[in-house]
């Protein structure tokens, strides 16, 4: 059958359209995505402001319109870190239903943690062995670990590249004193999480998913997106280490100019790799390896498998 996943995250709306049945990988058909940035348009109280209600609604609208031009016949929809975290999240929720008859799925971030991982054990294999999964997303970095295809032990931080350019990095280029009070927050936020996982052991394979972990990837060296998806990805602490300085150093405009890097993700490019260095040093992780599948995915693969039982 043909599925329609709609994910309304703290950066973009992205609705990806595929072919799959129970049994088989699933075949993409068709992808859009908006830009809406949900997490910065949030007010003093923490709530998702009327403009901000009003974008989300017409944009789910045309994802929706999307969808049944490409004959979807099943929509997955689902929200994460912004809508979940937002003061006003019922309002938000309850008006999306009434305008467009979407009744969108809160995930907690355990939950995406989990449901990344799925789409990442089932990417490698299961001769991949013991898998440590880091995502940074807009709102929040997701990291699991685990040996099967439920994880061991899930963790999700308030630490997304989206959330903490707002909140910590206003200026362009950042402040230094800033981009050294950043990466100390984000360092003591993971400490606190490193013990949770060590106790397991070391990984046989450390992955990371998301745009973040992708671009900083690309900067660094790795294949461009057009040379497919199997062609294997890496990302190197070494490198990102000399490349954190560079991009503090940088304005957005200038970071929008590197290879791989959007012009919408640009500006929360350096939150993104003072989140990624700090992941890697805590965790002692040397090179970690890029996985195309990661929330959405596994989405549409709990799904499959859900029918396959009944």
């Amino acid at each position: 059958m043909r599925l329609g996943v709609l994910d309304v995250g703290s950066n973009t709306v992205h609705l990806l359209v595929v072919d799959a049945h129970p049994g088989a990988r699933p075949l993409p058909a068709h992808s859009h995505k908006a830009d809406l940035r949900l997490a910065q348009l949030l007010d003093a109280s923490g709530a998702i402001d009327p403009e901000g209600v009003d974008k989300l609604i017409e944009t789910v609208q045309v994802a929706l319109e999307a969808a049944e031009d490409k004959g979807v016949e099943a929509l997955l929809p689902f929200a994460t870190s912004a809508v979940r975290e937002a003061s006003n999240a019922d309002d938000v929720l309850a008006r999306v239903q009434a305008e467009t008859g979407v009744e969108l799925q809160v995930l907690t971030g355990a939950e995406e943690a989990r449901l990344t991982f799925l789409a990442v054990r089932r990417w490698f294999g299961w001769s991949a062995g013991k898998l440590l999964v880091l995502d940074i997303g807009g709102g929040s970095l997701e990291i699991a670990y685990g040996i099967d295809e439920e994880p061991d032990a899930v963790a999700s931080l308030p630490l997304g590249a989206g959330r903490l350019t707002a909140g910590w990095l206003p200026n362009d280029p950042a402040d230094p004193a800033a981009v050294r009070a950043l990466r100390r927050h984000v360092r003591a936020q993971i400490a606190r999480t490193v013990g949770e996982f060590s106790r397991f052991g070391a990984p046989d394979h450390v992955v990371a998913t998301s745009k973040t972990f992708r671009q900083l990837a690309r900067i660094a060296g790795a294949a461009r997106s057009a040379d497919g998806l199997y062609v294997q990805r890496e990302l190197k602490r070494r490198s990102l280490q000399d490349w954190v300085p560079r991009l503090a150093a940088m304005t957005t405009d200038e970071r929008g100019e590197l290879p791989g890097v959007s012009e919408g993700r640009a500006g929360q490019l350096l939150a993104g790799a003072l989140v990624a260095e700090g992941a890697m040093d805590l965790f002692g992780v040397e090179t970690l390896e890029i996985c195309p599948w990661a929330l959405r995915e596994g989405v549409i693969l709990r799904r499959l498998d859900q029918m396959a039982t009944t």
